[in-house]
């Protein structure tokens, strides 16, 4: 570590390390997130519980949340987070694989760096052998989902699942993800089938068993009528969406009305009045008769809604109402006034769906929006004891949500379970020898690097991880090397059975993931590690002292 401002050289004031300090520096940083992770990967993987510096408490073993609420300082360390959001935006699982299959690369290529090789070849070697790993996954690993049919769909979700803890309960909610997810298909311009995952909305409400949850088909909103006098049902309902406030016309701030003649005060307020009441009204003659608004409806709106036979909905989430406007066909309206500087209001704003109804769930009700025209939507209605069971089924379901939904959109799984990382293993370990340069090690290191994977598993069962690596190992070998790969073909599918400790085939078993999964978190780890490899000199300014 060398001083700057002494050489006064640079003029600059701070601290610089350079060469191995940094880079080992760098590994331990990284190597400590994963660790953190590790004992939560895997369908036996344990729970962490975060507690933030307001004193909010969650519980949960998904490696996005974790690291996110981590608040890491670290430069290095901030690069495997932002990896773990990447994962979970691209496919939305394996966020736990990825991190951990990082830190294994930049711990291995760190030694190789301590025997004298340029961290320039092993860069070069990673990405040969991430490319060769990809293309050996496509060619080799994948199957196509449309011989497996609906089975592995809801196989998928339950691999997904089996980490979490929606685990006990996996038939019935991988069959709620699978049908919620296949309920929003909509086709593109392409004619390519897309599954929006946002025209799912997950409400969760206390009280009752985790298994008395729900599917909704439609758009539920977890917001009530803003009047009990408002009708419970509207059908062929046309939807108003607005971004102003319905209630009594104020002057805005700063404007001054001097008035001289006492008389005209009344007409002043009755002139405010009859403002809301003729906005109200050009939305009803637009053909408006569900009205929601992002902020207040007061009495007085409410009473010419109620007449009018609408329902009135107020302080609808912003997000919430851009999911509507989209599944309804609707446009948000955030003023009245238009190109002339009249006001008026433009049905073709308006959405539309077949009905929207309130219905009583708990101690809340819920505003449903059934037969949306223009995308279809679904809801899923969580229940659960305490709201940290509920926000950890959320995140569930929302990771075997976005399983399912590669799975249709790739169309590709591979086996679960260590299988692909112990074949990539072998396959990576041969394709070294095959290379006269100096990648080769820097490749047998990477193959290697693969079996954390499987080793992290069975040790998170309580399991002897190096003897069933080692079979598993064996298994992918036969299946690679023999003469005859017809008789071995099953091997090449192998995977651990955590439940037993033993070798069973994946594929058969029903533990699948997407190949689009795989591929990524492989591509995603090594950027990573090549990232943190690549940097050798790290310089830290000094804070200037301020003077006064």
């Amino acid at each position: 570590m060398e001083d700057f401002g002494s050489s006064g050289l640079t003029g600059l004031e701070g601290d610089r390390r350079s060469g191995q300090d940094v880079r080992t520096q760098n590994v331990m940083a990284c190597v400590a997130i994963a660790n953190i992770v590790k004992t939560s990967l895997g369908p036996v993987g344990l729970d962490k519980m975060l507690v933030d510096d307001i004193g909010d408490t969650t519980v949960t073993n998904d490696g996005a949340t974790i690291l996110n609420l981590l608040q890491v300082d670290h430069p290095a360390g901030q690069v495997l987070v932002e990896l773990a959001q990447l994962q979970d935006k691209e496919v939305g699982d394996g966020t736990t694989s990825v991190v951990i299959l990082a830190a294994e690369l930049l711990k291995r290529a760190n030694d190789l760096v301590g025997m004298k090789i340029h961290p320039t070849s092993i860069i070069s070697g990673y990405r040969l052998a991430m490319k060769e790993a990809i293309k050996y996954i496509n060619e080799r690993l994948s199957s196509k989902v449309d011989k497996l049919g609906r089975e592995a769909l809801i196989n998928a979700a339950k691999t997904s699942m089996s980490s979490k803890i929606l685990n006990v309960d996996s038939d019935f909610f991988a069959s709620m993800a699978v049908d919620s997810v296949l309920a929003v298909k909509s086709v593109n311009v392409l004619g390519q089938a897309k599954y929006p995952l946002k025209a799912i909305n997950i409400l969760k409400a206390h009280g009752k068993s985790s298994m008395e949850s729900r599917r909704i088909s439609g758009y539920a909103l977890n917001n009530q009528r803003a009047s009990q006098a408002m009708p419970t049902t509207v059908n062929k309902a046309k939807i108003a969406l607005l971004d102003y406030d319905l209630r009594k016309f104020k002057m805005s701030l700063g404007v001054q009305v001097i008035v001289t003649d006492p008389t005209k005060l009344q007409a002043i307020r009755d002139r405010e009045e009859d403002i809301m009441k003729e906005r109200i009204d050009m939305m009803i003659k637009a053909g408006a008769n569900v009205v929601l608004t992002t902020k207040g409806i007061d009495d007085m709106c409410m009473k010419y809604l109620v007449e009018a036979g609408c329902i009135g909905c107020r302080r609808v989430k912003k997000d919430d109402m851009k999911r509507i406007a989209k599944v309804t066909g609707g446009q948000i309206v955030v003023s009245l006034a238009n190109m002339e500087g009249e006001e008026s209001f433009d049905p073709s704003m308006l959405g539309s769906c077949d009905t929207v109804y309130e219905e009583r769930v708990g101690d809340n009700e819920l505003l449903i929006f059934d037969g949306c025209s223009s995308q279809r939507a679904g809801s899923i209605l969580l229940r659960g004891a305490n709201e940290y069971t509920l926000d950890e089924m959320e995140r569930a379901l929302h990771d075997s949500m976005c399983c399912v939904k590669r799975v249709l959109e790739s169309n590709d799984v591979v086996p679960g379970g260590g299988a692909v990382e112990a074949s990539l293993s072998i396959y990576l370990e041969n394709f070294a020898h095959t290379l006269g340069s100096r990648e080769q090690m820097a490749i047998a290191e990477f193959a290697q690097a693969l079996l954390v994977i499987p080793k992290t598993l069975a040790i998170n069962a309580a399991c002897d991880a190096t003897e069933l690596v080692a079979k598993l190992r064996a298994d992918h070998h036969h299946a690679q090397q023999e003469k005859d790969p017809a008789k071995f073909k099953e091997r090449s599918s192998s995977g651990l059975d955590l439940r037993t400790g033993a070798i069973h085939n994946s594929l058969a078993a029903g533990v699948i993931e997407p190949a689009m999964s795989k591929c990524k978190s492989i591509s995603f780890a090594t950027e990573a590690a090549i990232t943190i490899l690549r940097i050798d000199d790290m310089i830290k300014i000094a804070k200037k002292e301020e003077q006064g």
